[in-house]
């Protein structure tokens, strides 16, 4: 044994070492044994399953639902999701042939890349954005290729997308994530539309994480899988909808010759999903396909808050219109170490929030608003007397 680990790094997978564990689940981590820190870390909705989610889980544990379920998903859960992407999205998707149950929508991810990319290959990622993207294609030893999009509020313009494609010719595939984590930035429909004309005209796959497409406030969701649907692997699901995390159902829509390729990851992976959870998911996408709303408002009533808290404290952040999220620039006056940053304000003003530079931006933190107006109250009290106090020291 001693022998093994002297070995280790020499023994292990190199593109696992490189990949590394999440520094944002770390952080909040650190951040939960500082004694009444109001945390806007971890994007977890704090709402409760509705109840008659959790009703359908437990009739389906009461019926003896204890066996290996359909590898790519239950009929009934394949059938509800179908329907609310048609009603929601207006996509057509064959249940049967074209969309996959998976765990969460991490593991969506993960099957998917692994489906589609060989070592090698090259994926584009727009940043900012959730790592989990890039780490799982490095993992896989694929190559990422990283495209900053800050200077154009946080949106893949098409012209930066020719350039890189041009720049890129092997590119196999993109992610595109609207509403974006960490910004709260959507896509328009025209910005979409733009994007897709670009892509027509190339062989790369469309990873569409759309996962927050219930949870947006200043116009209806448009989805990538509607502009580019022979191109597109849309993913989406219950977690934060249907405030169902701990559910991890999300689900892959697609043709039916990439699901096919896509399943056999998802066999090899995690064979099936377990019952009652793809139970409680058919009834979030069948009788509760407008749950979203009532936390929707809520989410919206909350982002409008803070809008007006932090212009009035001087703040600059990206314009959040779906998700639960705030990206703010550092002020100059401010450290500019986003790590040390975070872990000052954690420690001085009892706020937790996560830097920037753990999506891929630095300069900036991400603020979660999925918590109560009355936190994020005390949470905008503490913060302004920091950055008083930071003021006043400079």
């Amino acid at each position: 044994m001693p022998e093994i680990r002297k070995n280790l790094d020499r023994m292990t997978n190199t593109f696992v070492q490189a990949a590394g564990p999440s520094e944002i689940l770390a952080l909040n981590q650190e951040f939960k044994s500082i004694d009444d820190i109001v945390l806007l870390t971890v994007g977890e909705p704090d709402f409760n399953t509705p109840e008659h989610i959790k009703q359908a889980a437990i009739a389906d544990i009461a019926a003896n639902d204890s066996h290996y379920a359909p590898s790519n998903g239950t009929a009934d859960l394949l059938q509800n999701a179908a329907t609310f992407l048609k009603h929601h999205y207006q996509l057509d998707y064959d249940p049967k042939s074209e969309i996959l149950a998976t765990l969460g929508v991490t593991e969506a991810i993960n099957v998917s890349i692994k489906a589609i990319l060989n070592p090698g290959d090259e994926i584009i990622i727009p940043e900012p954005t959730f790592p989990v993207y890039a780490l799982a294609a490095k993992a896989f030893g694929a190559k990422v290729i990283h495209v900053p999009t800050a200077a154009d509020g946080f949106i893949l313009t098409a012209a930066k997308l020719t350039k890189t494609l041009i720049d890129h010719p092997q590119a196999k595939a993109i992610v595109l994530t609207t509403p974006g984590n960490p910004t709260g930035v959507s896509y328009t429909e025209e910005q979409i539309q733009s994007l897709a004309q670009v892509l027509k005209q190339h062989d790369v796959f469309v990873i569409s994480d759309e996962i927050y497409s219930e949870l947006t406030y200043d116009r209806s969701h448009a989805s990538f899988a509607k502009a580019l649907p022979e191109q597109t692997i849309l993913f989406n699901g219950v977690s934060k909808s249907h405030a169902m995390t701990g559910y991890r159902v999300g689900i892959i829509a697609g043709p039916h010759a990439l699901i096919s390729q896509i399943a056999v990851v998802h066999q090899l992976i995690t064979t099936t999903l377990p019952g009652v959870t793809m139970a409680a998911a058919a009834e979030a996408f069948g009788a509760g396909e407008n749950d979203a709303e009532s936390m929707r408002i809520a989410y919206k009533k909350r982002r409008d808050y803070l809008i007006e808290s932090f212009t009035k404290l001087g703040l600059s952040f990206a314009y959040p219109d779906g998700a639960f999220y705030f990206f703010v620039k550092i002020p100059a006056y401010l450290q500019q170490d986003g790590f040390k940053l975070a872990r000052q304000i954690a420690k001085e003003a009892k706020v937790g929030v996560t830097p920037g530079v753990a999506f891929g931006q630095s300069g900036y933190l991400r603020f979660s608003y999925a918590t109560s107006l009355e936190k994020l109250q005390i949470a905008v009290l503490r913060l302004a007397g920091f950055l008083q106090a930071e003021k006043q020291a400079k």
